[in-house]
């Protein structure tokens, strides 16, 4: 109940401040670095290859990307995406929750035929760290029941300053754009139904998150999602960005209550946390 008053204080005082493929999209712009210092030449997989997003993979049967090799440039993945919203004020955590405006419902994937009401939406402003060890801003759509959950154990994420590649809405575009299998945006509202089936999936509902879908992928038997991560099936490996059970992750989250996907029998969700852990 504090953070959720603290929340709605934070909203005031700003206000007058104002695993799908990652496209451009012209009504969210992207918020670029200001540095005057040269910049040194990147380590291998700390900077983003140029056709990230942009290769679209062959399609299979069941309607995914054809699973391919992990690329070199994506083996060693710790790269952080430019934010798409203004900073947070502050050099500490922070985060902002409102009732979800207009303009990013409209960029959302939620339409009248989810099982949220928009009226029950909330749209989270928080910080994270990024692979490049700054403080970034990024932003969840979730139901208004789970904000508490989710800024607590984001907020543990931030003291562990486990890094996060990217941290944006998911749009509708991008459940209908073709696989590219290298997308890493950690995610919670998606109007989606489960996969292979059509029943709904607690993200449709506003009560799940993603986190770096590419280091922490979905799999069952032959299926990888996404579909150039296997490089990080191994779960045997240990790199900046993984989830493992016990770890600061794991831990924050059950603190809250919430089930991880990564100890389900039948598949293993690494990168997915749910409320009733589906």
């Amino acid at each position: 109940m504090v953070r959720w008053i603290a929340s709605f204080v934070m909203a005031t005082v700003l206000a007058g401040c104002g695993q799908p493929s990652r496209s451009s999209d012209p009504s969210v712009p992207t918020i670029a670095p200001t540095s005057s210092a040269p910049s040194p030449t990147p380590e291998p997989g700390a900077s983003p290859p140029a056709w990230l997003g942009k290769r679209p993979l062959p399609k299979t049967a069941n309607g995914l990307g054809e699973i391919r090799p992990t690329p070199p440039e994506l083996r060693n993945r710790r790269f952080t995406l430019p934010d798409t919203l203004p900073p947070l004020r502050g050099v500490d955590f922070g985060y902002v929750v409102v009732p979800a405006p207009d303009d990013v419902v409209a960029r959302s994937s939620w339409t009248r035929e989810c099982p949220v009401s928009r009226r029950d939406l909330r749209w989270v402003r928080l910080n994270f760290w990024g692979f490049d060890q700054q403080r970034h801003t990024g932003e969840l759509l979730v139901n208004q029941d789970a904000v508490e959950a989710i800024v607590g154990a984001f907020e543990q994420l931030y003291d562990a300053r486990f890094p996060i590649e990217e941290m944006r809405i998911t749009r509708a575009d991008e459940l209908e754009a073709e696989p590219t299998g290298d997308g890493n945006n950690t995610s919670a509202f998606t109007c989606k139904p489960l996969l292979g089936s059509s029943t709904w999936s607690e993200h449709a509902k506003g009560r799940a998150v993603d986190i770096n879908p590419f280091d922490n992928p979905y799999v069952r038997d032959e299926l990888l999602i996404p579909e150039l991560a296997s490089a990080y099936a191994d779960r045997s490996r240990r790199a900046p960005g993984m989830i493992h059970a016990g770890d600061a992750v794991t831990r924050a989250f059950a603190a809250e209550g919430w089930g991880w996907g990564g100890s389900w029998q039948h598949s293993k969700d690494f990168m997915h946390f749910s409320a009733n852990g589906r």
